[in-house]
């Protein structure tokens, strides 16, 4: 009965996991359409503040899939085998993902990076890392919720 209950606890921890994270993600992808919407881009205060709120709500996001779900597998916490396998099989793709996203972070973060052109095509090329790492994670949490 013990066994039982300390799977179900898990499985809820998990659970409660990914909803976090789901939550996170959406909120990254509403503030990545709102900075994407202010084009053309001006060096102007309210897209230096966007842009800070942006990665802060970025970082978050990844920390909690990298410290919260993906750590969890890889200490070896997670028991079902498929699962372990799948995130091995993944964890490349996502760890590219998550070195875009420092990229990122790093250039935008302090919220005085000079903002020109270049911002449209950075915002893109985050957009679709973020499309892949949307699509790795997908698979990961069909297979965990399974």
């Amino acid at each position: 009965m013990t066994e039982v209950a300390t799977t179900q606890d898990r499985r809820l921890r998990t659970r409660d996991l990914i909803e976090h994270m789901l939550a996170e993600r959406s909120h990254v992808l509403a503030l990545l359409c709102r900075a994407g919407g202010l084009e053309p881009f001006k060096d102007e205060q309210p897209v230096q503040a966007l842009l800070k709120e942006f990665c802060e709500l970025l970082v978050d996001y990844i920390a909690v899939g990298h410290f919260g779900l993906y750590e969890r597998i890889g200490d070896g916490r997670e028991r079902r085998h498929g699962v372990r396998e799948l995130a091995e099989d993944l964890y490349p793709g996502i760890s590219d993902t998550t070195e875009s996203v420092v990229e990122f972070n790093s250039k935008y973060e302090d919220g005085k990076a000079v903002i020109s052109d270049e911002l449209s095509q950075d915002l893109s090329r985050l957009g679709e890392q973020l499309a892949t790492r949307i699509e790795l994670e997908d698979r990961l949490i069909e297979r965990l919720q399974a």
